[in-house]
Formats: structure tokens, sequence, C-alpha cells
């Protein structure tokens, strides 16, 4: 609005609506400016202007005929101009463009490859997920970008970070902390060094590259190779949630199998009646053979599944999973047969310890261990390992054979884990 008039002129407030005459006083007229004219500008604050009385006469009968004129030349009128809009955002690459925050835009285009899809490794090692990045058309100047590998785990979840890295700065988080690094051999390489795997590494790893704006990847599964077994505990089948399942098979050095790993697994072969956990918090259970109790006749072989369950609530066995050693399984050459607690204790007297039933069977996968002689084993079963099969041994198939828990006060041999 007008705020004050002084003869034939007007203060205009800028930040207020289009004027409106207010009436006052009429005052003489100034038909030369003078010092009058000056001490009225200085009167007017920087936020107002000084405008001619017919000025403001033609604006007000704009304002009455043609608003969005009369806004118009509101704004010419404004004796400052209005401030740079800013949204709070600013984006400033400071590493690549001309210095002034711009990206170019050129034609060229960023390109993420892998030369491997899938990666098969085994605990323990040490594995390299490939990945390269590079431009078309090739670029005369290296261009520095930001190198991310996240990690979705194969019993599913949320996608994680392993490792950051800009030039030769890096951070690597969480289990992969201290265990991960980028190589970079040549111009444009980025791939993962994963040193001592673990049995739950295992999953999908994205290579993602990001130069400005323009950001793309290219994914690697890491699989691992290793034996699946069925496990349940001394009360008999059915008796573990999927807590307790995850925590049996962990207490025999081996992991909760993935759907993928029993799959496999049924593929090589494997015929188990009894429905498990899997890592995924789904049961299931591999069929060779189909036969009444184990989903009827009339069903093809496969892998039968009950879906999801209560992890909770419902009770099932376990399928675990377990990879290569780091040490050897050996069957004592004692001179005298021994109960569980001396067994324990000869292990201890030759520097090892009673072997664990995933270390068992990763020596017979693994290290082709084969012994027809009935041994004790850290969860107090009996078991033996055949890599080929004859008479006396069990059946005509290479695989550890279970006596189950027998009672701890009997005398058999005993099985040791200790260092090469």
């Amino acid at each position: 609005m007008i705020n004050e008039e002084y003869g034939n002129f007007f203060c205009y407030n800028q930040s207020a609506s289009l004027p409106t005459e207010r009436k006052k006083e009429q005052r003489s007229k100034h038909d030369k400016r003078d010092p009058a004219l000056s001490l009225l500008e200085s009167h007017c604050s920087r936020k107002t202007a000084l405008l001619p009385r017919d000025t403001v006469t033609v604006i007000g009968t704009m304002m009455r005929t043609r608003p969005l004129l009369a806004v118009l030349l509101q704004f010419l009128c404004s004796c400052q101009a209005a401030p740079r809009y800013s949204n709070g955002f600013f984006y400033h690459d400071i590493m690549n463009g001309n210095g002034n925050g711009e990206i170019y835009f050129n034609g060229v285009r960023l390109y993420v490859e892998t030369t491997d899809t899938v990666v098969s490794a085994v605990r323990g090692s040490n594995v390299t997920l490939p990945c390269h990045y590079r431009y078309e058309p090739r670029l005369s100047a290296p261009r520095r970008t930001r190198v991310k590998w996240s990690w979705l785990p194969s019993v599913g979840g949320h996608e994680t970070e392993v490792i950051v890295g800009i030039g030769n700065r890096h951070r690597s988080y969480g289990d992969f902390k201290g265990r991960v690094h980028l190589r970079q051999e040549f111009p444009g390489e980025v791939s993962l060094v994963i040193a001592d795997l673990h049995l739950n590494d295992t999953g999908r790893y994205r290579c993602e590259v990001i130069d400005g704006l323009e950001d793309e990847s290219a994914s690697v599964d890491l699989e691992l190779r290793g034996v699946v077994f069925p496990y349940q505990l001394p009360r008999g089948r059915y008796h573990m949630n999927f807590l307790s399942a995850q925590r049996a098979c962990e207490e025999q050095d081996s992991a909760l199998a993935t759907f993928e790993q029993l799959f496999s697994a049924w593929e090589e072969g494997l015929d188990w009646c009894n429905a498990g956990w899997l890592a995924d918090g789904t049961v299931q259970y591999p069929i060779i053979l189909p036969r009444k109790p184990c989903g009827g006749l009339g069903v093809a072989p496969g892998v039968r599944s009950y879906g999801a369950r209560h992890r909770q609530l419902h009770l099932y066995d376990a399928f675990c999973f377990s990879s290569s050693l780091r040490g050897s399984v050996y069957f004592l050459q004692h001179p005298l047969k021994l109960n569980f607690t001396e067994a324990v204790r000869a292990c201890e007297q030759d520097g090892a310890q009673i072997a664990k039933v995933g270390q068992l069977y990763a020596a017979w996968r693994f290290m082709g261990l084969d012994q027809c002689d009935a041994g004790w084993l850290a969860d107090g079963s009996l078991r033996y390992p055949i890599a080929v099969p004859r008479p006396n041994c069990g059946p005509h198939e290479p695989g550890v054979r279970s006596f189950g828990f027998p009672a701890q006060s009997q005398k058999y041999g005993v099985y040791c884990y200790g260092p090469r």
C-alpha cells in the first residue's frame, strides 16, 4: 500500500500489496527537484520507493481495470532487484566438471561390467568379485569416481554397504570391516576382494560406480561350496524352533542352509523325509524317491515345502550347511574304546578337540575322509564317514553314517579336530 503522501509524491512500500491512495491534506506542488525532494527520498526507507502522484493514480486505475498488468507495473517500479531464489539444495562436483559445480553432459556414457555373474569359493578362503567400469567414447583424461559395493544376503533382508571408496581412500563396514579391499590393478578396475570367507557371506554383491550424477552398477552372486546335512537334537525329531535350529547348526560349526544350498544338495542326491528349518525361516525337505509318508507316491521328486512357519511356536529339525576347514578331522588311534567323557579328554591330550558334526561332514566332502569305525562327536552323537562304499560299512552310497545318540557310558572310538 501507499504508506505516506508528500505533495505529488508517495512513499511506496514494495513488500506490501498494490498501492491505494490514502487521502491527506493537499500540499504545495513541487515543480522542480529541490532539497525538499531529497529530504522526502531519504525519508522513505530502503524497502520503499518514492513515486509521483500521477504514477500512483495510473496504477490505481489499472488495479481496477487490468489487475495482471498492475502487478507487472508494481514489479517494474520496485527500487530493489528481487532476491535470488534458492531451494536450499546446492550440488557441486569438486572432482570433475568445469569448477562451477557443473557436470559435462556431452554424450559420454558410463558402463559398469563384471566378467562373472556367479563366483564360488569355500569357507576361510579369499575371493575376488570382478568389476570394472569404462566410458564410451573413451575419455582423454581420467575422472575420479565414487565406488560402492553393497551386499544382499542370500537369506534375505536389506542391502547393506560393504565398502565405499574414492580414489585411494576406502572405508569398510559391519562384519566386512578389515576383511575387504578394492583391487585396482588397471584403469577402471574396482574388484572386491573378501578375505577369510564366512559361512554367511553368501548372497548378491552389487558394484556401483558414481560419477557426478551418473550412476551405474553390476551384480555378482557369491556361493560357497559345501555340504548340507540334516540335524536333530538328542531328544529326537521336531524339537527345535527357528532360533534353536540356528543355534544348533552354529554349535556344530555350520549354519542354517539356504534354499539354494538345499536344492543343490537335492540335485546331488540328498533324500530326507524329515522337514527342517532353512535360513529364510521356511521349512522344507528333499525327496529323491517319492513314498507315501513323504508327500505321497503320486508326487514328483523335489524339495517339499511347508512355507514360512512361526519362528517361535513351530518345531522341526534343521538343515545345516558346512564348508571347508582350516584344520583336519581324524580318527584317533587309541588302544582302548572310550566313553564320551574319556573321548573328549583323549582328543585334548592329543593336542586337538573332539570334532563337531559339521567338521566331520566337511572332512568327508572336501578331504575324502573315509573311516569304517564309529566314533564320538562333540554333540554326543556316534557317526563315521564313508567315501568309498564297501561291505560292512553301511549303504551302497557314500555319506556320513549315523548311529544316533547312544548312552554316553558306552565305549567307542572318537573323531578329533586339530590344526593341520
